[in-house]
């Protein structure tokens, strides 16, 4: 089936290209959510999530020193992160104990995530500061980002739009459901 490019006045030069709009990303590129500043009481989203209930916060795990989180602006379906409650910027401010829990919750997202979802695969890591990408840099926090054989397809690659197929709330109950039991 083909069509004509409808005409699109007012929004720049015609051309051949259907738009994809995604508005609620604006939320994400105006800095919604951001601190105003570095410290903890500046706004911090990770030192405020604690303070919700699972389902209101995205929260899926709980530990005494690190909790699991999803992601408010995911790369994929089930993205998540694990973040020290401290409010702490850099990896190596980190206690032995933070480290270590860090790391178990992290393994432990990786089962919820096969479990729940059939990852594949994952992309895990941090981005130490603003320079190196950190959106909240002022509070430590890792990603763990679930991948499928195929799951890079045109939409992030030529229409910088992410599909995500379920709704957080829905992915977070899933996942809190598929998480392992110490």
């Amino acid at each position: 089936m083909t069509s004509e490019p409808e005409q699109q006045l007012g929004v720049g030069t015609q051309d051949a290209f259907q738009r994809l709009w995604t508005p609620h990303r604006m939320a994400y590129i105006q800095g919604e959510n951001k601190p105003t500043g570095p410290g903890a009481d500046d706004g911090c989203p990770f030192c405020s999530i604690p303070a919700k209930s699972d389902e209101d916060g995205l929260v899926l795990r709980r530990g005494e020193l690190v909790y699991a989180v999803l992601n408010l602006y995911p790369y994929t379906g089930g993205h998540l992160m694990t973040v020290p409650y401290r409010h702490v910027a850099d990896y190596t401010d980190l206690t032995v104990e933070e480290t270590a829990e860090l790391a178990e919750l992290t393994k432990q997202a990786m089962t919820a995530l096969r479990t729940a979802s059939g990852a594949h695969g994952f992309n895990i890591g941090m981005n130490q500061g603003t320079v190196a990408g950190a959106g909240i840099a002022a509070h430590l926090h890792q990603h763990v980002v679930p991948r499928w054989g195929g799951d890079t397809n045109f939409m992030p690659v030529v229409g910088h739009t992410k599909v995500l197929p379920q709704l957080l709330a829905d992915t977070r109950k899933m996942l809190a459901e598929a998480w392992p039991t110490d």
